[in-house]
């Protein structure tokens, strides 16, 4: 058996990337607090914020994994502030460092035990992993620490033939992005890509399945923005 365990399946990137990877026949796990709304889903809620999540799914999620051939862990859930360096508390900083980067390292810690030769850890990063834009500090921040950690995995599990990628999307026609980006304001946001376009959702989860079948891009970063604009 082939298993895709996947956070935030149930809606825009995530949605589409288990959709990709149902049609190949993988067995497709999800953990969200919203349902992911394909019947063939296994769908474990949680809340990824919470400290002690794993504990209480980890009997739902232990009888899947160990029958797994072959594991592909995609970390696709964030959260996304509109925040600044000058205004954000702690707390609220914390708040999303549990889920951009804290709960990646607890499914890596719990999941990776489960794999085998030909498995990989994927991780969903963002044009913002590189460069910065104001109004969305805790964004920017864990996404640059979430490469750091794509590194760290890659070093650390040298000789196990699992490997590991960041693979980051620029503007996609998502839920998230629409919830930060003003109507208004989308036709600039289209016309910042080469193409001059939003790219779908179903081309990133191809680029996800891809990365997820060849070891060789181990340790890297890949852009998945159809050429992004400087201006």
């Amino acid at each position: 058996m082939k298993c895709l365990l996947i956070t935030g399946a149930s809606a825009g990137i995530g949605l589409h990337t288990a959709q990709r990877f149902v049609a190949e026949g993988y067995t497709v796990i999800n953990l969200s607090r919203r349902r992911c709304p394909l019947e063939q889903v296994n769908h474990i809620n949680c809340d990824l914020a919470a400290s002690g999540f794993l504990e209480r799914i980890s009997p739902q999620l232990n009888g899947l994994l160990q029958q797994a051939e072959q594991i592909v862990l995609i970390h696709n859930a964030a959260r996304m502030n509109n925040d600044s360096a000058v205004e954000t508390p702690s707390n609220a900083f914390r708040d999303t460092l549990e889920i951009n980067l804290v709960a990646p390292n607890t499914l890596n810690y719990y999941t990776i035990p489960f794999m085998k030769p030909g498995s990989a850890v994927l991780y969903v990063g963002s044009t913002l992993s590189e460069k910065a834009v104001p109004g969305s500090y805790s964004y920017v921040v864990s996404k640059h620490a979430m490469i750091g950690m794509m590194r760290a995995t890659c070093q650390d599990l040298a000789g196990r033939e699992i490997h590991t990628a960041c693979v980051c999307p620029g503007f996609t026609d998502t839920e998230m992005l629409r919830s930060h980006v003003p109507a208004e304001a989308m036709d600039s946001v289209r016309l910042m890509s080469a193409y001059e376009r939003l790219i779908d959702p179903d081309e990133i989860a191809e680029c996800l399945f891809w990365a997820s079948a060849n070891p060789v891009i181990n340790g890297s970063i890949i852009h998945a923005n159809l050429g992004q604009i400087e201006r």
